[in-house]
């Protein structure tokens, strides 16, 4: 079976300071359609830096990356934009929703950026369907400050899952949440590998990384698979 995302040899070097440093220095990486991966580090390894290029943010220096089956490590940013929208929902760990906008509406503002017009009973049909999935749709017309952390990074998830994307990326997401929320949070990523996600979550936190279905330390620019006990 065709790998979702396969990553071989990516190298990024760090220039611009009185000496470059090496961040990536030869990775390799597999994810397939519902599978989960945990990446973790210390601070200052690359981890932020490899999920940007995963989400065509940035480019490699030097490697291949396919995005199912197909070489894009050196699109033009336009093509690059494309498949940004139609391919990646991405997480952080700031919510970003506008303050001003509902729930629904934060959901709403991804399918207008991301796919264009669509009638707005199909819009709002999506957008319910992805708050859903989270468990927020009871919260749709609350506006952001009415919100608990948790509540809002779900309505961040929903926004991101709303365009129905191949590849999720969440980078921190539960950083700014105690320890229960985080675990909500981490459900709700999960439960989008069982529609067929791939999932690949950037965490500090060890719990988490162990929930999912592999563990990768990145050392010294290159991935290594962790095994808890």
């Amino acid at each position: 079976m065709t790998a979702l995302i396969e990553l071989a040899g990516i190298t990024k070097v760090l220039k611009g300071q009185q000496q470059a440093r090496t961040i990536l220095g030869g990775v390799d990486l597999s994810v397939h359609a519902g599978e989960s991966v945990a990446i973790v580090g210390r601070s200052g390894s690359g981890k932020s830096t490899l999920l940007s290029i995963i989400g065509l943010f940035d480019r490699p220096d030097e490697g291949s990356y396919l995005l199912g089956g197909q070489e894009i490590s050196r699109l033009k940013e336009r093509r690059a934009a494309k498949l940004r929208s139609s391919q990646f929902g991405f997480v952080f760990q700031r919510f970003f929703l506008l303050k001003h906008l509902t729930a629904a509406q934060n959901v709403s503002m991804a399918l207008v950026n991301g796919q264009g017009w669509l009638p707005r009973r199909e819009r709002r049909a999506q957008v319910m369907e992805a708050l859903d999935q989270v468990g927020v749709a009871h919260l749709a017309k609350h506006r952001p400050p009415r919100l608990s952390g948790g509540e809002q990074q779900r309505v961040a998830i929903a926004r991101a899952l709303v365009r129905r994307p191949k590849v999720l990326l969440a980078d921190e997401p539960t950083g700014a949440l105690d320890t229960e929320t985080g675990a909500l949070v981490i459900d709700a990523l999960l439960a989008a590998t069982t529609r067929g996600c791939g999932l690949i979550l950037v965490t500090h936190d060890r719990d988490h990384a162990a929930r999912m279905g592999r563990t990768l330390d990145l050392v010294d620019g290159l991935l290594n698979e962790r095994v808890y006990a």
